[in-house]
């Protein structure tokens, strides 16, 4: 009797070893020799599930983006305001390990992502639930009095935006700790601060 396969969790698992290979070896080592070696297949069988290298490339970055989702999920629960809005911003921003070793990943796959053909699943970095959950963040804390009514949201949303990924560069080109990806965090809300 044939073996029943769940493709798209086979997808997220090729995924997932392409984005531990460029952790470990850099971007340099990732190529599909590395996946199916770090995965312990041959590298035909990565085919079955893929049409090229470039679609294992967008599926990294979707899981890049579904794992960060879930942190957000998970890390958000209970909370609003600013406080939900710090926590949101901590899944995002490199400042653990984790973190670090995504924007140093996903940093070194834009280039190659923006050169590829864009598909729906591939829209990392781009986070739509980070945008509904930042968004929401700030009207709460307009809302419980935390921000100024006056706080022009959609320009602070903006704002935050561009540091998810400013920052993430600036980690790849010169490493700061935790404490100064949060001050730029903090720089921005600092003006419409109640």
């Amino acid at each position: 009797m044939p073996r029943v396969v769940d493709h798209d969790a086979r997808r997220r698992d090729i995924a997932a070893a392409l984005l531990a290979v460029a952790a470990r070896d850099g971007h340099d080592g990732v190529n599909s020799r590395a996946v199916a070696r770090e995965l312990g297949v041959a590298v035909g069988s990565l085919w079955h599930y893929f049409d090229g290298f470039d679609d294992v490339i967008r599926a990294a970055a979707a899981e890049v983006t579904r794992r960060t989702e879930e942190r957000i999920r998970t890390a958000t629960e209970g909370l609003r305001g600013l406080a939900r809005l710090e926590a949101i911003m901590r899944e995002v921003l490199p400042v653990d390990a984790t973190t670090r070793t995504e924007a140093h990943v996903v940093v070194g796959f834009w280039g190659r992502l923006a050169s590829i053909a864009p598909t729906a699943e591939a829209s990392a970095p781009t986070i739509p639930l980070w945008r509904t959950e930042t968004s929401e963040a700030l009207e709460q804390a307009v809302a419980d009095g935390e921000l100024r009514a006056d706080t022009p949201l959609d320009d602070v949303l903006a704002l935050l935006r561009a540091i998810t990924y400013g920052q993430q560069i600036v980690e790849v080109a010169e490493p700061a700790d935790a404490a100064t990806h949060l001050r730029v965090l903090a720089a921005i809300l600092h003006p419409w601060r109640a």
